[in-house]
């Protein structure tokens, strides 16, 4: 009898160590279309790279509350362009991937679908958008 007890315990530790482990690398592979589930369920603190502050997979209760779903939308295809922002400007990525260079700054960093970014006014950078975007924004009046 302990035999079989045994045997089932292995077997949910296995299951367990599959679950916590392997399922959250390829959580990132899977695409979902806007407010995703899984993509809730990995929110993240906010981060700040060069006086830009991002969060990836905000929670669903953050986007509800600034209201990102009526914000208008922008997108565009594989491209490089110099960009300033004469307002700051809050945007919500739906897909997509930039990696972004901030004037006065050596190194770049990566934005990407599930992204909640906040640009200051005044910031200039150039934008090499590395796969297609679709993003919401909010400029600050």
């Amino acid at each position: 009898m302990s035999h079989i007890l045994s045997n089932k315990a292995s077997i949910v530790i296995v299951v367990a160590a599959v679950v916590v482990v392997v399922l959250p690398l390829f959580l990132p592979v899977v695409k979902h279309k806007e407010f995703s589930f899984f993509r809730s369920q990995q929110s993240s603190m906010a981060t700040e790279k060069f006086g830009v502050k991002i969060q990836k997979y905000p929670p669903e209760s953050k986007l509800t509350e600034l209201g990102v779903r009526t914000w208008p939308k922008w997108g565009c295809g594989p491209s490089k362009f110099p960009w300033e922002f004469t307002a700051t400007e809050t945007m919500f990525l739906l897909d997509g991937k930039v990696k972004v260079y901030v004037d006065g700054y050596d190194e770049s960093f990566e934005i990407g679908a599930g992204d909640l970014v906040v640009f200051p006014k005044g910031m200039k950078v150039t934008w090499d958008v590395t796969k297609a975007v679709n993003k919401h924004y909010s400029l600050e009046k």
